[in-house]
């Protein structure tokens, strides 16, 4: 179990929307990416409203688009400087990568806050 040190705060990480996934389950399925402080490349799938709730994804959108996905903060070393690095969990929608994932360390300008 994860402990969030800013309790109910919530910030968003920047991805890119890469992939209409699947039509099932309705509204469908995006392949979001983000690549991590460390410079590995991550893959996420959920449906579109988490990503854009506005509507903008879709099966005939031309990709990539600019998407973000909520996060919590999971650990920081304190410092809130743009070359920082910080751990977050993607866990407030229950988004995870497709091994199971949901904590990613990424630089704080990755972050929308």
């Amino acid at each position: 179990m994860t402990l969030f040190r800013w309790g109910a705060f919530v910030l968003e990480l920047r991805c890119e929307a890469v992939r209409w996934a699947d039509d099932e389950p309705w509204p469908g399925v995006v392949e979001v990416q983000f690549t991590d402080a460390e410079g590995r490349r991550w893959s996420l799938f959920d449906k579109a409203p988490i990503f854009a709730a506005t509507g903008e994804l879709g099966p005939d959108t031309s990709y990539p688009v600019e998407v973000t996905v909520a996060c919590a903060v999971a650990e920081d070393d304190g410092l809130a400087g743009d070359d920082q690095v910080v751990t977050v969990s993607t866990s407030p929608h229950g988004v995870t990568a497709p091994d199971g994932r949901e904590e990613f360390t990424v630089r704080w300008d990755q972050l929308i806050r």
